[in-house]
Parts: structure tokens; C-alpha cells; sequence
């Protein structure tokens, strides 16, 4: 276990989630759920079982150091790692590899995003445990996929073949990424049975990563590989200022994913959602009888069905005749959507910027 590391990516702004999420408080430090935990905090409890807790890296940007160290107080400084700017995944992945292994050459690394949930925390800790011994015994990426449930034109797909390996039934080699298809090519996949989610969580050994980044994205690794003997240093901050605006902005699929040939995945099914969506919200929520999910302590609804409400504890809010709506306040500021319409929420935010 003391090999093990996780490294938990909490850059995002999380703009679906508006007006809730912010740039200046994004989803992953609110408890959006109304658990009394935020998603961050969830997801740093559920790694506890997996890696010492010292061992675990937030990557995040300098702006939500603060906000971090705040509600994760058992972590120190040198376990906050700040990015200068948004580099997408691969950056983000190449920065952390090179911090682990100045520190452990045998590391193991778990990748996750910090805002998702997972409601069979049991089955997520085997699971990963079952892809990390994969990934020691192999040289190999692991990534988990997730059951659907539904065709959902929201989610990357993987695609993977009937071979299998000596670990088990449930881990496969992977045929093919196919990033969020329409629902026609959705439908289609989830006919042919293999098809699974991709979980953005990714699990490696050192090794096999840092060789991936050389073969597959050789100007990023360079870049990375100048800073060795900078790394967990008082120097490194300033090496990684410097090298990252002229780094390219790739993702961890797109860079590496697609094109290694020894990528496994583990089918998994331990109650995930990435929260993308106040949709994928919902169907974690109590519902009642006419289907409408209530975050809020004074709301009263009639005449309504298939809503999502979230609104402070202390607001009084009168809902009546509204079906399959989205109507969420915070901020000082009131959404009223269709559910069907959510994916319209970014452009809303990004008209309410330009026009202020």
C-alpha cells in the first residue's frame, strides 16, 4: 500500500453546474449532494483505503490552493500542486508523474477526478485494488469503464474485446475510445454488449506511464523530464511556471489513451455518475411521488412532476405547474431550465460573461 498513490485533478470550473458552481467556488469544493461533505472531501475519504494518506497529490491551480487546504486540512502544502494554467489532462498527468517518481520509482498512480460519485465505496476500493495489481504484474494502462445504463450521448465510450488476463474475467483488452457519440451510435452501443463508460480514472505504474508520455506525446515528456532534480523542491515552482504556458494542451485520451496498445479495462459497476450534469444529479436524489428531487429545507411543489430543485435551507419557494424543469437559486442568482435543455446552461453562462 505505501506504493500506492493517488493523484486527484480539481482544476475544473465546473460550468454545467451553474449558478451553484462558480469560477471562484467551483462543483468539486460544494456539497452539492447535501451530505455535509463536499465532492473534493468524498473523494479524498475514498482514497484513504487505497494509499496512505500522505501519498495523495491534489492538482489544482493556484487560485483554489486556499480553498483546498481549507477543507482538507490533513493534507500539507507540498501535497497541493498548483498549475499556472488550464493544460488539460496530459500536462496535468506528466506534472504529477515526475513529482511521484522523484519520491518513489515504483509507484503505483491512481488518477480520478475530484467531483465524481461513487455509491459502493467497498466495490471501488476492489476494483481499483484489482487494476493496480494488473498494472504491477503488466506493463500496462488501466483505465475503468463503467456499466450504462442508458444510451448517453454525454459519456465517452470504450470498447473491448472478449481477451481477458490471468488477474480476471473482468479485465479486458481495449479495441477502441469513442468520444460522446450521437444517440443513434449510443444505441447501437449499448445493443452490442461491449460497450462500457469511460470513468476518466486511470491506473498505472510509473514506469509504464512515463513510457507511454515518451512514445506518444515525446514534446510534452520533454518538456517535464527538464525539471528532474527540481521536483519537490524549492526550484520546482518557478521550472513549472515557465514551461507551462508553451506546453500543448492534450488530453490524456486523446494523447495517449487512443494510441497505446496496452491498455486494459476493468468492468466495473460501483454506483457512478461524474455529476456532469444537474441531470445526472438528479437521479441521485430522493424523489416524491410525482418524481421531483428537492435540495432545500422550505420548498413546496404542486401540480409539478420530474423537477430538480435546489435552492438555500432557508428560501421559501413556491413551484406549480412546472414539468421536467431544473430550477436551482444560489449566488444571488435564479436558473430556470428545462432538463431537456441543460446542455445549454454553458452557453448561458458564457452570454451572461460576454454581455458583462
Amino acid at each position: 500500500m505505501e506504493n500506492n498513490y493517488a493523484v486527484i485533478m480539481a482544476g475544473g470550473i465546473g460550468s454545467r453546474f451553474w449558478p451553484m458552481s462558480r469560477a471562484e467556488m467551483p462543483k468539486q469544493f460544494l456539497d452539492i449532494l447535501g451530505t455535509g461533505k463536499t465532492l473534493i472531501q468524498q473523494t479524498v475519504d475514498r482514497f484513504k483505503n487505497i494509499c496512505p494518506i500522505e501519498n495523495i497529490l491534489i492538482v489544482t491551480n493556484e487560485q483554489y490552493k486556499s480553498i483546498v487546504l481549507e477543507q482538507l486540512p490533513q493534507l500539507t502544502e507540498d501535497q497541493v500542486v498548483c498549475e499556472p494554467m488550464m493544460r488539460n489532462t496530459a500536462p496535468c498527468i506528466a506534472y504529477a508523474n515526475y513529482k511521484i517518481a522523484a519520491k518513489n520509482p515504483n509507484a503505483n498512480i491512481v488518477v480520478a477526478p475530484s467531483d465524481h460519485l461513487v455509491l459502493n465505496e467497498p466495490e471501488f476500493v476492489n476494483i481499483i485494488n484489482t487494476a493496480i495489481e494488473q498494472s504491477e504484474s503488466d506493463d500496462c494502462l488501466v483505465t475503468l469503464g463503467i456499466k450504462p445504463s442508458r444510451p448517453d450521448t454525454g459519456y465517452g465510450y470504450i470498447q473491448f474485446t472478449e481477451e481477458s488476463t490471468s488477474i480476471g474475467e473482468h479485465i479486458r483488452k481495449v479495441k477502441t475510445f469513442t468520444e460522446k457519440p450521437t444517440l443513434e451510435i449510443a444505441s447501437k452501443f449499448i445493443e452490442s454488449g461491449d460497450f462500457y463508460w469511460n470513468s476518466g480514472i486511470f491506473i498505472w505504474n510509473v514506469k509504464s506511464i512515463n513510457t507511454a508520455f515518451e512514445k506518444y506525446l515525446p514534446e510534452v515528456d520533454a518538456l517535464f523530464k527538464e525539471g528532474v532534480g527540481k521536483y519537490n523542491t524549492p526550484e520546482e515552482q518557478q521550472f513549472i511556471n515557465r514551461i507551462y504556458p508553451t506546453c500543448k494542451n492534450v488530453s490524456i485520451d486523446y494523447g495517449i489513451m487512443e494510441n497505446a496498445d496496452n491498455v486494459y479495462i476493468v468492468l466495473s459497476d460501483f454506483g457512478w455518475s461524474d455529476l456532469g450534469t444537474w441531470g445526472s444529479l438528479y437521479t441521485h436524489l430522493d424523489h416524491d411521488n410525482s418524481g421531483n428531487g428537492v435540495i432545500g429545507d422550505n420548498v413546496h411543489v404542486y401540480d409539478s412532476k420530474d423537477c430538480i430543485v435546489n435552492v438555500p435551507k432557508d428560501k421559501l419557494v413556491v413551484l406549480q405547474g412546472l414539468d421536467n424543469y431544473i430550477v436551482v437559486e444560489s449566488n444571488d442568482t435564479l436558473l430556470v431550465c428545462k432538463k431537456e435543455d441543460e446542455q445549454k446552461i454553458k452557453q448561458f453562462v458564457s452570454d451572461i460573461k460576454s454581455q458583462k
